[in-house]
């Protein structure tokens, strides 16, 4: 963020000032989630830049990390398996950049993900049949990799293994909880690539505190070796095994059910926060897990909240949506003092 020649306020302050969307990355804003649901649990709110998630960290990182070990020249093209945020975050940067961008995502990502990467200038293709062996995610690494064999131009980040992905968040996420909190029990963290799990859960191994970071992950997911399941809501959980995961870092690991997820989505939002996803997953996997775990609430806690929820208003937020998948129980909110109950490794 450019600051050295930017305009001050009356207090002489300087006043930030972009150069590029990209800049705008850090948030250091929680929510009280007490007066909700009965229990201390604070809400980092991640999905507040230009590509309204946490993985506008990742995506930056990666891209300087690939400029920085010379792989763009003038011709190059980014090219990235997603199933929404981190697609949305690298139309962003290239389109700032003037790099073209390709998304290879597949038929569960929101057609308003969709519509934001082309309104950005990126070519999104859509992989309707799933692999037989590793679904739709392999499905999607396949295409990828037929693309790059045609067109030497691309540039595959490849965020299921690239490490700018997890340093990012041991760097910057997972640094500024600690700074905010030093004394904090037990943070929850979604776990997709892996990326943001590991990157905080390596930051606190490494400080020596007595912080756990505990996994939240979708049930029908196969990263900590469940078996798998369809599963309709993006972002969280994977039909591949994430290369970079490494479970022994975690100290506890909670499923969390799609119609939970559902649940929970819109229970925040009848108190005015509109959220993602992946949020009311790990939402609803922190009050399950306190409650099991932390029954008279004495442990501090913290969830991150990955995105907002303007991309789920075809899907989570839509009664008919809802109604065709979950039945009259996903319109249900759930009841304050209520958690679901935890499915854990």
């Amino acid at each position: 963020m450019a600051l050295a020649n930017s305009p001050t306020g009356k207090k002489g302050l300087p006043v930030p000032v972009l150069s590029a969307p990209h800049e705008l990355i850090d948030s250091d804003l929680y929510v009280d989630l007490a007066p909700l649901f009965g229990r201390g649990l604070l809400l980092k709110c991640e999905g507040l830049n230009f590509g309204g998630s946490v993985k506008m960290r990742a995506a930056a990182a990666m891209v300087a990390a690939a400029e920085k070990g010379g792989l763009l020249g003038p011709d190059s093209a980014l090219i990235e398996s997603s199933s929404g945020n981190l697609g949305v975050a690298l139309s962003v940067i290239a389109a700032s950049k003037g790099l073209r961008f390709t998304c290879v995502t597949d038929r569960r990502c929101n057609q308003t993900t969709l519509s934001i990467m082309r309104s950005l200038g990126a070519d999104v293709v859509v992989v309707d049949d799933p692999a037989r062996d590793g679904g739709l995610l392999a499905a999607r690494l396949e295409r990828v990799r037929e693309l790059c064999a045609r067109d030497h131009r691309y540039v595959w980040l490849n965020q299921y293994t690239n490490p700018a992905n997890w340093q990012a968040h041991y760097a910057v996420t997972a640094a500024g909880i600690a700074n905010r909190f030093p004394d904090l029990d037990v943070l929850f963290v979604g776990t997709g690539t892996g990326g943001t799990v590991m990157g905080c859960a390596k930051y606190f191994r490494a400080e020596g505190g007595t912080t756990r970071v505990i996994a939240v992950d979708a049930e029908g997911s196969v990263s900590f070796g469940h078996p798998a399941a369809a599963r309709l809501v993006p972002g969280l959980g994977a039909s591949v095994r994430p290369p970079m995961l490494e479970p022994e870092f975690v100290a506890d690991v909670v499923l969390v059910s799609e119609v939970d997820t559902v649940r929970t989505c819109r229970t925040l939002s009848s108190r005015g926060l509109l959220l993602g996803g992946s949020t009311g997953t790990v939402v609803a996997g922190a009050l399950a897990w306190l409650r099991d775990k932390d029954p008279g609430g004495s442990l501090s806690a913290v969830a991150i909240s990955a995105d907002m929820g303007e991309r789920y208003l075809d899907t989570i937020y839509d009664d008919a949506w809802v109604l065709r998948h979950f039945g009259p129980e996903g319109l249900l909110p759930m009841d304050p003092a209520f958690a679901p109950p935890m499915c854990a490794r």
